[in-house]
């Protein structure tokens, strides 16, 4: 093992003193160090551990920040998750079968015979992994990620309605786990519990001091379930048993150590002591859930505009272009619609990240492909991606591919009307000064009349308006007109 000098040498980041990723990928590193050596169960643990923690927090962290850097982080230490992984389980079969030893069984010395060479040729691939493992990309990372985590405050609400949704999955597999009984699903709830438990531990310190002994026990429950699973299907698949007696002692105590363990889980997740309603109620609720999904989807957006400020001006102008329009009876009748114009205002210059070229295409593109947060329908997400695909460009025509994306014909006429509302919205702060600071809308005589508060007919702004403007003229089939709105004093 090498000496504390030599890890020294090999890596000169001093380890951080505050726990959070910082900690967790230092520690990937002094952990790496130790396993190499013999690969032996409590190192190879303890790895394990710190590349689940850094995994974990990389895949909640990056639901709010879009940097591909996460992705990666991920996807480097996949692999030695992975094959560190299959060790593990060689080697906790193993202590299993020590626990079910009894004095001249047979079946004791096949098993183990299994495990050993199963052990011996995954340690092998184990340390092909270890070596295949960039750490000097990983210590850059070290530094640059945490720095990017910071920016997120642990036990916000954006963390609570990650959980929520967490919490959502793992309580409809505890459902689909009672009504089938059958491993699958035991091990799927297992992985939806342990996902939920990896949100809480990293992101809510509140919630985890109090849950954490009650998370981590239905995690092991449910683990040894598994593991006795697996077991007694290897144990099959090699013949282990000699005769039917020792088959049927060995199905007996197998089957006796996986039922008590669901009856303690039961206990714990059934009926009027379960902590499934104890642990939704320190999640959102009601508006809360909606605000916090805009929220996220914000932090979200503020990765990849440049200028967030406009984006937020031109959604509360679009929104009063709107409510105009709706008041004066001439708007669109679906009630989701302001919604889902102000998804797609909030998020219409995402694609200004990577260039101004083209970039209302490439937000439809990242907005179309991200996933809907819990509070927002899939489908408004998808018709807010085509209504920012054409806040400006050419006019939606029918063979382009977001409109031939849309199902229905009503869908298609959404876009087009609040398309024509985002367009016009937006070029009312082209100079992205947010001078124009309010409009109203009023008609008289068969006309629109748009009223902007710090407009000027005079301005150089007015030519792009006047361009803008002929889209809403279009859907609404009437002229519009934009004037300058003299607020009065005081107003």
């Amino acid at each position: 093992m090498p000496t504390a000098e030599c890890r020294l040498l090999k890596d000169p980041m001093p380890a951080p003193a505050k726990p959070g990723l910082a900690l967790w990928m230092h520690r990937v590193l002094e952990e790496c160090d130790r396993v190499a050596a013999d690969f032996s169960p409590d190192p190879v643990h303890d790895l394990r551990v710190a590349l689940r923690r850094c995994r974990s927090m990389a895949d909640g962290l990056r639901a709010m920040d879009p940097n591909p850097d996460w992705k990666q982080m991920r996807r480097t230490g996949k692999a030695l998750f992975s094959a560190l992984g299959d060790l593990r389980d060689v080697q906790v079969m193993e202590e299993w079968v020590h626990h079910f030893d009894t004095p001249g069984d047979p079946v004791t010395g096949k098993l183990l015979q299994t495990f050993a060479g199963r052990e011996s040729e995954l340690k092998q691939n184990a340390a092909q992994a270890l070596q295949s493992f960039d750490r000097k990309q990983w210590r850059r990372w070290a530094r640059s990620l945490p720095r990017r985590a910071a920016r997120l405050r642990p036990g916000s609400l954006v963390f609570k309605h990650l959980a929520l949704e967490r919490w959502q999955e793992a309580c409809e597999l505890h459902r689909c786990a009672l009504r089938n009984r059958s491993q699958a699903s035991w091990h799927r709830l297992r992985i939806g519990i342990k996902r939920f438990r990896y949100i809480v531990e990293n992101f809510l310190p509140q919630q985890h001091a109090a849950w954490s002994n009650d998370l981590k026990e239905l995690q092991d429950l449910l683990g040894e379930v598994h593991d006795l699973d697996v077991l007694w299907a290897t144990a099959q698949q090699v013949k282990a048993f000699p005769d039917a007696g020792s088959h049927a002692r060995w199905h007996a105590r197998i089957h006796q150590e996986r039922e008590s363990r669901i009856h303690k889980y039961r206990q714990k997740m059934v009926g009027k002591g379960s902590l499934w309603p104890v642990w939704r109620a320190e999640l959102p609720y009601g508006k809360q859930i909606e605000s916090a999904a805009m929220r996220r989807l914000t932090l979200w957006a503020s990765a990849l505009d440049p200028d967030l400020k406009h984006s937020r001006h031109v959604t509360r102008l679009a929104l009063e272009l709107f409510d105009g329009l709706w008041l004066d009876g001439q708007g669109p009748v679906a009630k989701n619609e302001r919604a889902i114009l102000r998804l797609a205002a909030l998020l219409h210059d995402v694609g200004r990240g990577q260039g101004e070229k083209k970039h209302h295409k490439r937000t439809y593109r990242l907005v179309h492909q991200l996933p809907a947060p819990l509070g927002v329908r899939s489908h408004d997400l998808h018709l807010a991606a085509s209504v920012a695909r054409y806040h400006r460009g050419a006019l939606p025509r029918a063979r382009q591919k977001a409109m031939r994306s849309l199902s229905s014909r009503e869908d298609r006429q959404h876009v087009r009307r609040l398309a024509a509302i985002l367009r016009l919205a937006n070029a009312l702060d082209a100079d992205r000064s947010g001078r124009i600071h309010n409009v109203k809308v009023h008609r008289l005589n068969g006309f629109f009349t748009v009223a902007a508060a710090g407009y000027s007919s005079r301005d150089p702004l007015a030519e792009t308006v006047a361009g803008a403007r002929h889209m809403l003229e279009m859907q609404l089939r009437r002229p519009v007109m934009v004037k300058p709105w003299r607020l009065k004093a005081g107003a």
